[in-house]
Parts: C-alpha cells; structure tokens; sequence
C-alpha cells in the first residue's frame, strides 16, 4: 500500500501525525510545503491518502487540492486547519475534499479519518466505475457470475433466450448485452436492438405495434406502418413483459417463431423473419400455464435458455459496488462532485430489502446525489423508507388515535421455527419476549421522562439522549471486548462518529 503524505508547515503537527499514524501500522511521508508534494508527484509518486493544511506559507492547501484532483480524481484528500470559517469548508467540500479536518483534532479522530479514507481509497482501486465509464452490468455475487457466463457462452449463439426476475433487476441490460455480444451486435453484423413491454400497450394496438398494418388495414391506418419485427430484422428483438401478452397475440407469436414469417395487419404477403427474440417477465409462466392464460407450446418455444436474475437482497454483497457506481453516475449526469457513503449509510443500504431492486438502488442514488446535504452520505441523509424496517408488520388500530405495532424479532417474518413446548413456537415465543423487554424499557423511559419534566428539569432531551446514546455505546463496545470499529458496525454508525460520541459525553472506555 502507498504511504500516507502528510504537508503541513507545522513540524510539530507533521510528527504528531506521523507517529500515531507509523503505530497504527501505516507508511508515512511528510511535506512542508504544497511545492514539495507536486514536486514528489512529478516524479510519478502518489500517496494512498494526502492530509493537508490549508494557509501554509509555500501555498494554499485548496490550489493544491484543486491540482491533485485535476490529476488524481480518485484520491482521498482530507482538508486541515487551525481557520475554522464556513468559507474554508465549503472551499474544501466544493474542490473535492474526502473530509473537513479543523483544529485542534483528537489523534484517534484523526486517525480514524484517515483510515476511513484509505478503505475508501482501496475500494475505489478495486473495483469502483470510473469517470466516464458505463459498465453493461455490475456484479460480484456468485449468482451474477453465472449470468455473465451465460452471456459469454450465449455470444456466437442466435438461439431464443427467455430471462425471469423479479421488475428492477435489470432484465432489459442483460436483453442488450445479448444482443450486443451476439453475432448480430457489436460482434458481427450490427443489426437494431428492439425492445417493446407488451404490458404498456393497449391490446388493440398491440398487434399493429408488433407486425405492422397496411394503408387502410383499420380506421385511422391512413399508410403503411413497419411493425417492431421488421424494424428489428438482423437484430434482436426484445420482448418484456411477455407473460402479460393477450392469448390470441400468443398465437400469431408462436407462427412467427415456428415459421419464420408474419403478415402485417390486413396484409397477404408473408414477410420473412430475421430476428433474434429474447423474451422477458416478473411472472410465474408454468403456472400462467397450467390456469390456461398462457400457451403451453409457446412458453416451450420461448423457453430455450432460461436465465434468471435474481434480486438484489439475494446479492447483497454487490450493494457496495452498484451504489458507488450509480452515485458517479448521477455526479456525472449533474455535473457534479459524486457523493460518498459513510459506513453506517452503507450498511443501512446493504441490510434493506429492495422491493423495487437495482432499479430502487439507481433512483435512490440519484436522489441522494441531488438531495444529500453534505458530501459524505450519513445514515440520517437517507430517506425514511430505507430506515423502516421493510418487513414491520402494519399497525392494529386498538381504539380512536391508538395503535400497537408489533416489534422485536417476533414481528420479522420467516420460516415457522420449530415447535417449542406447549404448542408455541420458539419464535413466537422469543418474539414475545423480545417485544416484552421493548414495552417495559420504553414505559421505563416514560416514566423518567415524565419524572424529569414535571420536575422542571432544564433540557431534558439533552439529558436522556446524552444517557442513551452513552448507554448503546458502551454496551456496544462491551460486547465487542472494547473494538471500536466493531461496535460501530454492530450500531450501524461510522467509527469516526463513535469517536466523537465518546468525546463528546466523555465516556470513560
């Protein structure tokens, strides 16, 4: 790994630095002027991490900062200075800046900032989407992996491809990439991918929008229109949604496949078939089968080679790569400096379950991107249906303006646990006794919180929240034998925010 530069003017801030960073096992390099570090990277050397001050004698820090992001996009640069003013930070955060650094700071606040900075750095180095790029489709999951395979062998093929998946998962992008390593895309002759959702046309016109009409074929058909087919021919056609199609149009479908030839609407002379089809849908087809609404001898045609996609809370390990990705993505499409998750954001989004799957991530992302106050994303940016437990039962009105809502593990759905004696479940029976400790800690809390009030106590949510945050954090770090990073995975916080919190309310840990 590459060390990390420290510049600072202050010799005393540079050893300070360089000695709490050489014991966490770092490599170090110090500089006292930006001159020195552009000279340094003239030379062709570049840090993992650059932490630099601001107002140093030999330069500012933020012409700095704007020169190595000109020419190292990707490197972590963290802003440090004794000048704490609004201007100073919106100057850091507007060039680039990994993170804000004021002074004086706390060495393990430091520290921690700065291996914050190095995961993110070796992440990026790893695996995150360039500037410029678009990648087909992302995926470290075993799962994806076959998929990709299944693309690769597919590529000299022309065969009839059927895709399943639940909607958001990308079933259009693997139709494309099909068609684009196939022998009609990229690969060969170059013919036009088309893609038409059965689903979001009228059956009336469906037919007309699949094969064409002649002049006068219908009211309104005042010239002949080329259907999706002829338009497609030499490519690829994609059929989404195609458990949705009306049972009639399923026949002319199963003609064409069969026969290799169609008629336009009100026409009489055959029209030959070079196309590729690669059909699509969310929906169970045998089962649309055996109730009769789609036909047999089709879903058999269709059903070639079946790929199927799965959703992404079944591929959570690839959260990570495809947020990171449609974050720069979006920066892109703005124009702006891309956002950045923070660890507990990061695994808020990894523990969600995505109904909507890669498609939610993307809109979310975008959201994020326009909607995020700062430049690193922290768990309180995101938006309240991500904090929600996806799976919490719904509320059981009790009375006018009352509710219960289930709560602890007994409200999570899942398999039926074993029997436990007397008839009960083991989960029932934990779930109930979850939620029993939930009710008692919280009438607890009332109870001091009605106490403390009707007192007259000064700033009482100050208080209790100083008490319970005080209490999770060193509860957490108890359970954790005293690791820190641990313990704040384990509160879904980042380590620097549990670093300021035991600051902050002077936890003796």
């Amino acid at each position: 790994m590459k060390p990390i530069w420290v510049v600072d003017d202050d010799q005393s801030i540079r050893f300070v630095l360089e000695r709490a960073l050489v014991r966490e096992q770092f490599a170090v390099r110090s500089f006292g002027s930006p001159r020195e570090v552009l000279r340094a990277m003239a030379d062709g050397d570049t840090p993992q991490v650059l932490v630099s001050d601001i107002r140093m004698p030999g330069g500012s820090g933020i012409d700095l900062l704007a020169e190595v992001k000109q020419k190292h996009p990707g490197l972590p640069v963290i802003i440090m200075t004794a000048f704490s003013d609004l201007d100073s930070a919106v100057s850091a955060f507007q060039g680039g800046a990994f993170e804000y650094l004021p002074k004086p700071f706390d060495i393990t606040t430091a520290v921690e900032l700065i291996r914050r900075a190095v995961d993110e750095s070796v992440r990026e180095g790893e695996g995150e989407v360039r500037a410029g790029e678009t990648p087909e489709m992302l995926g470290q999951a075993g799962a994806m992996q076959d998929v990709f395979r299944a693309i690769g062998r597919l590529s000299q093929s022309n065969v009839t491809v059927l895709i399943t998946g639940e909607s958001g998962t990308g079933k259009e992008l693997v139709a494309r990439a099909l068609h684009k390593h196939s022998p009609r895309g990229d690969q060969g002759s170059k013919g036009p991918f088309v893609a038409i959702n059965t689903a979001a046309i009228p059956k009336d016109l469906l037919e007309s929008e699949l094969f064409g009409h002649e002049r006068g074929a219908f009211t309104g058909a005042q010239a002949t229109r080329r259907g999706r087919f002829e338009q497609a021919d030499g490519g690829t056609l994609f059929l989404d949604e195609i458990g949705d199609m009306p049972f009639d149009l399923q026949t002319r479908l199963l003609r064409v496949l069969s026969d290799g030839q169609f008629y336009r609407v009100g026409g009489h002379q055959p029209i030959k078939s070079n196309v590729r089809v690669v059909a699509a849908t969310h929906q169970n087809l045998e089962e649309r089968v055996r109730l009769g609404s789609f036909r047999e001898d089709l879903y058999h045609r269709l059903n070639v080679i079946r790929l199927r996609l799965p959703p992404l809370r079944e591929r959570r390990e690839d959260i990570p790569m495809l947020a990171q990705a449609f974050l720069a993505k979006s920066a892109r499409e703005l124009g702006v400096e891309a956002k950045r998750l923070s660890e507990g954001a990061m695994s808020a989004l990894t523990a969600f379950d995505f109904p909507g799957n890669v498609r939610q991530l993307e809109n979310l992302c975008h959201w994020l991107t326009v909607m995020a106050p700062a430049q690193v994303v922290q768990v309180q940016d995101l938006p309240r249906e991500v904090l929600a437990p996806a799976h919490a039962a719904p509320t059981t009105a009790t009375g006018p303006g009352v509710a219960t809502v289930p709560s602890g593990e007994g409200a999570r759905a899942g398999p039926p646990a074993a029997a436990a004696p007397g008839g009960a479940t083991s989960a029932a029976v934990t779930g109930a006794a979850a939620a029993a400790s939930e009710m008692a800690w919280v009438a607890d809390l009332q109870r001091e919180a009605r106490r403390r009030l009707q007192a007259g106590e000064p700033a009482v949510w100050d208080a209790l929240t100083a008490l319970f945050e005080g209490c999770l954090i060193t509860t957490a770090l108890d359970v954790t034998h005293g690791r820190r990073i641990e313990a704040a995975v384990k509160l879904g916080i980042g380590r620097n925010t549990l670093t300021r919190k035991i600051n902050e309310l002077e936890l003796k840990v």
